[in-house]
């Protein structure tokens, strides 16, 4: 074997290990769980999760290669592509996922939602990190606080930390006993206090003052956004390796 193979050999073998050890999607590693982290989505089906005021997902969302997707036009029922929403409520917690989208589309993920008939939609009590995909997503990913990785209609982040479609984007949501942070793709986003003083003001400057419970309350569902429409249809949105760790 000549300098050159072995040295095509070697490469090719570092390339092999490290597929070997990467970690699947949907999977925890040992220590992973030792820290107590759960999975919210398994890969195979949709078991915890439902749509918003319905005892199951709309039958927009489904499982496909690993992934909780929805696939939806501009029109439809409003009950086939309703918010998912997690079975479970979590005060305190780490949440991580990944994302990818269809050219254009918008989304957002939702936490401390309350679920009650006395609210139409998610977002009436539930804060979210916005979703858009980098550049093209008209008008949020052209508006400050409505880009990827923001507070939607709230607080900006500083910079644009998403892959352009149809890459996968990683996030992460810390909710702290009143102190939020997130992260895209590894790098903080934002880092804020939630109920305080300040936090009532500028909920009350924005349009969330219309719903007086909006950001109130300390416990609630994790929510995949499915009601936007933005995007070239079919609109296509996917979820996966969505893990929990409750602080």
């Amino acid at each position: 074997m000549s300098a050159r193979q072995r040295m095509l050999f070697m490469a090719w073998a570092c390339l092999a290990c490290g597929f070997a050890n990467a970690q699947a999607p949907n999977t925890l590693t040992p220590q992973e769980k030792a820290q107590g982290w759960k999975l919210l989505f398994n890969g195979r089906n949709l078991d915890g999760w439902h749509s918003y005021l319905q005892k199951t997902p709309g039958k927009d969302w489904s499982v496909h290669d690993g992934s909780i997707e929805l696939q939806r036009g501009r029109t439809g029922r409003d009950e086939d592509f309703a918010d998912l929403v997690t079975d479970g409520e979590y005060a305190d917690f780490d949440l991580k996922l990944e994302w990818r989208m269809t050219p254009c589309a918008d989304s957002g993920v939702m936490f401390y939602v309350n679920e009650s008939p006395k609210y139409a939609q998610t977002y009436e009590t539930g804060p979210e990190m916005q979703i858009a995909d980098l550049a093209c997503t008209q008008p949020d990913s052209r508006v400050l606080n409505e880009r990827s990785g923001d507070l939607f209609d709230l607080i900006s982040s500083p910079v644009e930390w998403v892959n352009q479609a149809p890459q996968w984007n990683r996030f992460e949501i810390v909710a702290d006993h009143g102190h939020l942070q997130f992260f895209q793709n590894g790098h903080k986003v934002l880092d804020t206090w939630l109920w305080t003083d300040e936090w009532k003001r500028l909920v009350a400057s924005t349009k969330f003052k219309a719903w007086p419970d909006f950001g109130t309350f300390h416990k609630g569902h994790v929510s995949l956004q499915g009601t936007e429409d933005k995007g070239t249809t079919p609109i296509r949105l996917q979820f996966r390796d969505i893990k929990l760790r409750e602080l």
